[in-house]
């Protein structure tokens, strides 16, 4: 066995080691120290577009849009070049001004629907998932079963389902729909319009409605203008058929029973109290299976339910989309998404699958978590 000679050194003489972290924190620190304070538009989980630095919201597919804008101009523009310069020169000169007070009405509602936030619920943070997890998961044996996700309330004395949402992580509250374009919970949802590229939902429902009610005002007035131009152009004796190239806008005659017929219909809706995504699943007239128990957000008048639909307080906003997000959510949320992307990663290469678990066995599943 061969001597060996120690010698004492002195702790004093040895500086402190620098702890050496793993490859994905150190990253995780780097972009913490140089990172600023970011809006939270700019990191927000649904699919929808943000212009004018987060003043702006549209969906994702918002390419019908300019198509919208597209049509009611080159109407419009067609029925100011060859109709406004005869009906004004023959009947009066308040034709052209109330085209154009329509168009521009027609316009303003039509931006102010889509560039509005439909009402979009925030998703839950990791705590009040866990929390709600914690709540839904009352099997209490080794066992598993999957947990209850819906949840009952009562509204005017009616019983109402509240359903989880697996993407947001929360019940979602009454009238309120997961969007599968948008990804988003939308609160009081209607429907998800192309042509006005957004949902249309809590907060933007006045703003469709007043736009396809002055769209059908506008409609019905060029119609009946290129109709009086053409009848007053056939008295003239040169016949129907030059009249009728005098005027193109006779498409209108086609255009003008579906937008009022759509009209018409959200004219029913408001004086109900209901929305389409509610009268397409008859969720209160029994087409669901269920029994008709009537509407419970309904006033039982007409006027009470346009009031409460159309005349109420505007609801505000709930994502705080121009709101600044902290740097250290912002690195907690970048560390965790690099653990779980590690944690899948050696379930995938090393971990059991359930086909290799003895079939005797329950799926293993990980502890509930616990908010302190």
């Amino acid at each position: 066995m061969k001597h060996c000679e120690y010698q004492q050194i002195d702790p004093q003489a040895l500086s402190t080691p620098t702890p050496t972290l793993p490859p994905q924190h150190a990253v995780v620190q780097e972009e913490k120290k140089g990172e600023t304070a970011r809006r939270k538009w700019e990191v927000f989980p649904g699919k929808n577009r943000f212009y004018c630095d987060g003043r702006i919201i549209v969906a994702q597919q918002s390419g019908v849009l300019p198509l919208t804008l597209g049509l009611i101009l080159v109407t419009t523009v067609l029925f100011f070049v060859f109709d406004c310069p005869f009906l004004l020169k023959h009947l009066t000169v308040f034709i052209p001004a109330i085209g154009g007070v329509l168009f521009v009405f027609v316009v303003i509602s039509l931006l102010q629907t889509s560039f509005t936030d439909p009402g979009i619920l925030p998703r839950a943070t990791p705590d009040e998932a866990a929390d709600i997890e914690k709540q839904i998961d009352n099997s209490g044996s080794s066992t598993y079963r999957p947990p209850p996700r819906t949840k009952e309330v009562m509204i005017n004395q009616q019983v109402v389902k509240l359903k989880y949402c697996f993407t947001c992580k929360m019940f979602r509250p009454p009238r309120t729909s997961h969007c599968s374009l948008c990804d988003n919970c939308v609160e009081r949802f209607d429907h998800h319009c192309p042509w006005v590229g957004n949902c249309v939902g809590k907060r933007n429902y006045r703003f469709f409605y007043t736009f396809i009610v002055s769209l059908s005002f506008l409609t019905v007035f060029i119609f009946g203008c290129v109709a009086t131009h053409l009848a007053l152009r056939a008295q003239g004796g040169r016949g129907l058929m030059f009249a009728l190239q005098e005027s193109p806008l006779v498409i209108c005659f086609f255009s003008v029973w579906s937008i009022l017929g759509l009209s018409g219909f959200h004219t029913y809706l408001v004086a109900s109290n209901l929305t389409t995504n509610e009268d397409i699943k008859g969720s209160w007239s029994g087409k669901s299976g269920t029994e008709d128990t009537g509407n419970p957000y309904s006033y039982n008048n007409i006027i009470t339910n346009c009031c409460s639909v159309l005349c109420g307080p505007m609801p505000p906003s709930l994502i705080d989309r121009r709101g600044f997000m902290p740097v250290e959510e912002s690195s907690q949320t970048v560390a965790t998404e690099i653990e779980l992307a590690a944690k899948n990663e050696i379930n995938v290469v090393g971990g059991p699958t359930p086909s290799q678990l003895p079939p005797c066995l329950p799926f293993p599943t990980e502890p509930p978590l616990t908010v302190a």
